[in-house]
């Protein structure tokens, strides 16, 4: 888990605003700046000395001044090497990262003090700064084992340097050393993790034992002293999917169950009406039985009835049916400025009878979009047939048509209208399968299907069709690609 999180920058941060370069070049200044001195003053003594030499008799001078000479080399050549032993061992501290040394007590004359102090302050730097790195490396490491989302991290190779505490309890009868050891519960989802890039997601349905574990999988590549790293994050939403699953059952068992008794109610009424018209208005002549003319009028009107019941509810079924069998997307590329021009030219007769006006806006002129232009043409149409519907009788009644790209680079398709909007607890049921909304006083016709499967036809695409809307400010459904 350290070589995850632990690595030495180039340049540690010190104090006072220095770098390790700065505080290694203040060094080495002082060095200099000493070095320069003794060099200058050695030449100094040797042209005094060439001087006596070459113009006076001054033997005992030229003597004295050779033996000063000489001091001065032996004392040159002693503080270099006594400057570079102090110079190997403060860079063997860094390149060992030992800095429990002290310079300061090095025992050399005051001439080194000033080096000594400065060897010993930049270690006390890295002191520091290293006791602050391995306390965040502490507190990464107690967050990453803390948090509830399984978390593994693989190397190059395959193997793996880091599980926290939540991926072990997702897989507790497995040892995990590299992306190979996953073959043990499933090759196909060993397979996935292995072929997950950089910003990849998926999820997954895994066996372990007894235990059926529903992974959300969310993978991101980086790098670290030149080694490629790949962290997979896996949290089991088994519960929350089971939860939905069942809220969305129960939503389309109100809708089915509001459905079939709408018909079957008005057929048993009217079979019983019939049967109750047959047992008291029958005449018993002998083996022979008589009707009057208006009560088989009746009867008939009850029986036609009923058989248009019949009729209405073998269509739903047939919706159904139609709902769970959307064909796939046959995509290729096309301007969505000439897809909205067709789409308002098909429905311009509807436009005109309701009066409403319709406006295109496609930024840029030239948008491109992949998909299936049939599919897309059919969620379009819904929507516009919806947003005529809740229109009618609406004064200044107008559908807008936008096409253009988000912020996040997503080609977007909104539909507009200025009707009467939806509360809120309509908007959240509108894409329930056969559920219908209101408009005003009467029902809107219609199976109930349309939207519902223009929402499974962007899915289908890999995009998203959500709705927005407020009581008196109008409804905007918009397909995110």
């Amino acid at each position: 888990m350290k070589a995850i999180f632990q690595g030495r920058p180039k340049n540690w941060g010190l104090p006072g605003h220095l770098s390790i370069d700065v505080w290694i070049n203040m060094i080495f200044k002082t060095f200099r700046l000493k070095l320069i001195l003794r060099v200058c003053l050695l030449a100094l003594t040797l042209a005094v000395l060439i001087y006596l030499w070459l113009e006076t008799e001054f033997y005992v001078s030229m003597t004295l001044l050779a033996v000063v000479v000489l001091i001065q080399i032996v004392s040159l050549i002693g503080f270099i090497e006594k400057t570079n032993r102090l110079l190997t061992r403060f860079l063997d501290a860094i390149r060992y990262s030992d800095f429990t040394g002290n310079f300061s007590d090095s025992g050399l004359e005051s001439n080194f003090g000033e080096l000594n102090r400065a060897f010993s302050d930049v270690l006390e730097k890295f002191r520091e700064e290293r006791s602050e790195k391995e306390e965040t490396l502490r507190y990464l490491e107690m967050v990453v084992q803390h948090i509830g989302t399984g978390l593994i991290c693989f190397n190059s190779d395959g193997e793996v340097v880091l599980m926290n505490r939540s991926a072990k309890k997702l897989f507790p009868n497995i040892q995990i050393r590299s992306i190979q050891s996953f073959v043990n519960v499933s090759e196909s989802f060993a397979g996935s993790l292995a072929a997950m890039g950089d910003d990849g997601r998926t999820l997954q349905r895994v066996e372990t034992g007894a235990e059926v574990l529903e992974l959300a999988l969310h993978s991101a590549e980086f790098r670290i002293r030149g080694g490629v790293y790949k962290l997979i994050s896996f949290q089991n939403i088994q519960s929350e999917l089971e939860e939905k699953e069942l809220e969305s059952w129960q939503n389309i068992t109100k809708v089915l169950a509001h459905e079939i008794m709408n018909s079957i109610t008005p057929i048993a009424s009217l079979s019983s009406t019939v049967h109750s018209l047959i047992q008291s208005e029958a005449v018993h002549d002998g083996d022979r039985s008589s009707i009057d003319r208006e009560t088989l009028q009746d009867i008939d009107e009850a029986l036609q009835t009923i058989n248009n019941r019949c009729h209405g509810l073998m269509r739903f079924v047939n919706s159904y049916r139609d709902f769970t069998q959307i064909p796939e997307p046959d995509a290729e590329s096309f301007e969505v400025e000439r897809l909205l021009a067709r789409v308002i030219q098909l429905m311009k007769g509807e436009f005109e009878n309701r009066r409403v006006e319709s406006e295109t806006i496609t930024e840029p002129p030239d948008l491109q979009l992949f998909a299936d232009p049939q599919l897309i043409e059919q969620v379009i149409i819904n929507i516009t047939k919806n947003a005529l519907q809740v229109l009618e009788g609406c004064e200044g009644a107008r559908v807008r048509f936008r096409a253009g790209i988000n912020d996040a680079g997503r080609v977007e398709i909104s539909i507009e209208d200025n009707g009467p909007g939806m509360e809120k607890e309509i908007l959240n049921r509108i894409f329930i399968p056969f559920y219908t909304t209101p408009s005003g006083n009467q029902p809107v016709h219609g199976s109930g299907i349309g939207l519902s499967l223009s929402r499974q036809i962007m899915r289908n695409h890999g995009g998203s069709l959500h709705a927005e809307s407020e009581p008196g400010k109008g409804t905007v459904f918009t397909m995110r690609f």
